[in-house]
């Protein structure tokens, strides 16, 4: 059975951080590739950071360049997440997402900006 859980939302105060997880199972997690996606109330879900693999290189939504850093662990089949700098506007719902021979998504996790 395929499972992608995420872990590690909150409420968090603008200028905190947050770090994301996402763990896989059911599926070989180093052969697909893995994104995080988001969706705010009344918006689009929209991707907001994604890795390769092998090699993992990454791309990044203009507006969490510089302050978001995804990365993986195909040993412990795990994608992560790591927000800094964060502001009210990236409240959302987010997603993880594994892109390969098929496509899966995680339930999401809540990430609240606010003071």
């Amino acid at each position: 059975q395929v499972q992608l859980v995420e872990s590690g939302g909150g409420l968090v105060q603008p200028g905190g951080s947050l770090r994301l997880s996402c763990a896989a199972s059911g599926f070989t997690f180093s052969r697909y590739f893995m994104s995080w996606y988001r969706q705010a109330p009344g918006k689009e879900r929209e991707l907001v950071a994604a890795i390769a693999t092998p090699g993992g290189s990454t791309n990044y939504a203009e507006s969490v360049k510089g302050r978001f850093t995804i990365s993986r662990d195909n040993a412990k089949s795990t994608v992560y997440l790591q927000m800094n700098s964060l502001k009210p506007e990236d409240t959302a719902v987010y997603y993880c997402h594994a892109s390969g021979l098929f496509r899966y998504w995680g339930q999401g996790t809540q990430v609240t900006v606010s003071s």
